[in-house]
């Protein structure tokens, strides 16, 4: 009954978050976004295909990469049918670096359906701090600056990185709401959410989430 009342009260509290995360100052986003897909150049208000909301996942894929990042792979394994966000006036897409054809290349291997365009050629990543690159971009990570992450996490310091962006449209304005980094995304990794109810749990060792593979390599 104590774990069932500590359940309780963990479920409460993420209620009252995701309250506050709602409540959160919206940022007009006055800079224009294109994007490769399939269908030709896209602009990142098509990205909603007519709804009100857009999530964005910052896949981690670098242009020279012939392969998606194993961590960001396990994520996209775990998202959901998109059907069901769509009926909420919510659409998800995943943005990447590398070039189009290397992203179709590498989605059709994994078989997955999900939208996913090519940021490549555009200062997306670096406005919303999925690419950590000096020269163009000052350092700035999970809300943390160079200074800090060397000190802390010396690896999100350079390169490519994985966070989820939220974004609303009101009429032709486009707003960022909020977006989240490091272990943020981690809330949408079902798998760890089921193993959390077993007795043996993650079994993580080391590196953990880099521990698992794409899941063709199995």
């Amino acid at each position: 009954m104590e774990l069932l009342a500590a359940e309780k009260e963990a479920t409460k509290a993420r209620d009252a978050l995701n309250a506050r995360r709602r409540d959160l100052p919206m940022v007009e986003v006055d800079k224009e976004y294109v994007f490769d897909s399939p269908g030709g150049k896209t602009s990142l208000a098509e990205l909603f295909d007519g709804r009100r909301q857009l999530l964005v996942y910052h896949f981690m894929f670098d242009p020279e990469w012939e392969a998606g990042c194993v961590a960001c792979s396990f994520l996209a394994d775990n998202l959901p049918h998109l059907s069901h966000l769509r009926s909420r006036e919510t659409n998800l897409v995943v943005v990447s670096r590398a070039p189009l054809e290397r992203i179709t290349k590498f989605k059709e291997r994994m078989e997955w359906t999900f939208p996913w365009v090519s940021s490549y050629g555009s200062d997306f990543n670096y406005d919303f701090h999925a690419t950590q690159d000096e020269s163009v971009a000052p350092v700035f990570y999970n809300y943390r600056d160079k200074t800090e992450l060397e000190a802390t996490t010396p690896w999100h310091a350079q390169g490519e990185q994985h966070g989820m962006s939220v974004f609303f449209r009101d009429g032709e304005r486009i707003f960022h709401t909020y977006s989240s980094y490091g272990r943020g995304p981690d809330l949408l990794l079902t798998t760890y959410n089921l193993l959390d109810l077993t007795p043996l749990g993650r079994q993580e060792v080391g590196t953990g989430i880099a521990n698992f593979k794409h899941h063709d390599q199995y």
